[in-house]
C-alpha cells in the first residue's frame, strides 16, 4: 500500500449516507472498509466502490455484537495495513409510542446507534494511538436537540452520541486522535421525484439535503490539515433547526 493512501472504516456503508461516504472517499484516493449487516447490499455497494478504489474491502458485521466489532476493526487494520479514520454511521430508528416501546426494542436501538459508536471508536483508537493518531466522525442527528413524538430511543442515542463525541475527544487527545460529530437534518436518500416543492421550501436553504452534503463534511473533518477541530458537532440541516416556526 502507498504510504500516502489513507484508510477509512465506515459503518452502515451498504446504502444511503454510508454508501455515499464510501464512494466519495474512494474517489479521492482513500481506501474504504465497508461495514454492514446486510451482506447482499454490502457486496453490491463494494463492487461500485471498487470502480474507484480497487483495494476497498467489505466486512459483514452485526454492530450490536461487541465481538464482531472487535473482529471488524482488526480485520480492517490487518488487511489494509493501517487505519486513519472511522465514520460511525450505522443506525436504526423505530417510531413507537413510549407507552408501547418494549425494553428489547429500546436496547436494540441503544446498542446499534450508541454502544457501537463507543466500541468502534475504542477499538480503532487502539491502532491509531500506535500510528500517530487519526480521526473519528460520529453520525448524530438534529433529533439530539429537537423532537417529534414517539422518537425517544432514537433521540436518546443521538444526544448520547454528541456527548460521547466531546468526551472521547478529551480522552483521545493525547494520542492525537480527533473526534467530531455531524448532526444531519432531513437527508433524502431516495429519488428526487419523491420530494414535493413544499419539502424544499420549508428549508432556509430552499432544498432538502442530499447524502453528498454529509459526505463532503466527513471529508473536511477527516482532512489532516483540519487538526484544530475536535470535540465539535456540525449541524447540517439547511437551517431547519434555526428556523422560527409559528402555528397559526
Amino acid at each position: 500500500m502507498d504510504s500516502n493512501q489513507k484508510i477509512v472504516l465506515i459503518t452502515g456503508a451498504a446504502q444511503g449516507i454510508g454508501k455515499q461516504i464510501a464512494m466519495d472517499f474512494a474517489k479521492l484516493g482513500w481506501i474504504p472498509s465497508l461495514i454492514d449487516f446486510n451482506q447482499n447490499e454490502l457486496e453490491n455497494t463494494l463492487s461500485e466502490v471498487r470502480m474507484f478504489q480497487p483495494l476497498s474491502i467489505g466486512v459483514p458485521c452485526d454492530v450490536k455484537n461487541p465481538n464482531e466489532i472487535i473482529k471488524a476493526v482488526s480485520q480492517t487494520h490487518d488487511k489494509l495495513g493501517g487505519l486513519n479514520s472511522v465514520i460511525n454511521n450505522a443506525g436504526i430508528s423505530k417510531w413507537k409510542s413510549p407507552y408501547e416501546l418494549s425494553v428489547n426494542e429500546w436496547d436494540e436501538i441503544i446498542q446499534t446507534n450508541l454502544t457501537s459508536v463507543f466500541l468502534f471508536s475504542r477499538e480503532a483508537a487502539k491502532f491509531m494511538a500506535k500510528s500517530g493518531g487519526g480521526t473519528i466522525i460520529n453520525m448524530a442527528s438534529t433529533r439530539a436537540f429537537m423532537s417529534e413524538p414517539h422518537s425517544e430511543a432514537y433521540a436518546a442515542t443521538k444526544g448520547g452520541i454528541v456527548a460521547l463525541t466531546h468526551a472521547l475527544a478529551a480522552s483521545f487527545a493525547e494520542d492525537r486522535i480527533r473526534v467530531n460529530s455531524i448532526s444531519p437534518g432531513w437527508i433524502h436518500t431516495g429519488k428526487e421525484s419523491e420530494l414535493r416543492r413544499i419539502d424544499h421550501e420549508q428549508h432556509l436553504s430552499q432544498r432538502v439535503g442530499k447524502p453528498s452534503d454529509i459526505s463532503r463534511a466527513c471529508l473536511f473533518l477527516a482532512a489532516p490539515e483540519n487538526d484544530f477541530i475536535t470535540g465539535e458537532n456540525l449541524t447540517i440541516d439547511g437551517g431547519m433547526s434555526r428556523k422560527m416556526i409559528y402555528e397559526h
